[in-house]
């Protein structure tokens, strides 16, 4: 198993920062994939927001093919979502976001854990899992600190 893990310190409340996570379709603005590829295709399905939200995506070859389903909220709190890639590789991850309260603003937290697969121990001879998608982690919260903070 697998686990890649980020964060960030926001100067925003709790509940500000969880409106741009809880709805995908806010994650266009601060998403790193977004930035990847903007002429990806995206279909949105389920609920509006929250649990049962659900978002696929299929792009260029830095971004895949794949999709994020939100399956647990604790509002102002946390979000766990399922995400599926089909390309360029098969894969099922559990990613969740961590809001936690500071003196003057969110400690987020943005993690992902998946299974050692045949695929992912073959690209581990030559990288991480921690080194392809941290980078991407660390940008997508940047983003999303300054979406949130303007």
């Amino acid at each position: 198993m697998y686990t890649v893990q980020r964060s960030i310190k926001i100067d925003a409340p709790p509940e500000k920062v969880y409106r741009h996570i809880i709805d995908l379709r806010k994650q266009e603005a601060w998403s790193p994939w977004e930035r990847m590829d903007p002429t990806m295709s995206k279909a949105y399905s389920g609920a509006e927001a929250g649990v049962g939200s659900r978002y696929s995506w299929s792009g260029n070859r830095k971004v895949g093919e794949g999709s994020m389903e939100i399956t647990d909220a604790k509002e102002n709190e946390r979000v766990d979502m399922d995400l599926e890639f089909l390309k360029p590789f098969k894969a099922q991850n559990k990613v969740w976001m961590a809001l936690d309260p500071v003196d003057d603003g969110t400690h987020v937290t943005w993690g992902m854990t998946g299974e050692n697969t045949l695929m992912t121990r073959i690209m581990g001879i030559f990288r991480s899992m921690d080194s392809m998608v941290g980078r991407d982690f660390e940008n997508g919260l940047a983003n999303l600190k300054e979406t949130v903070e303007d």
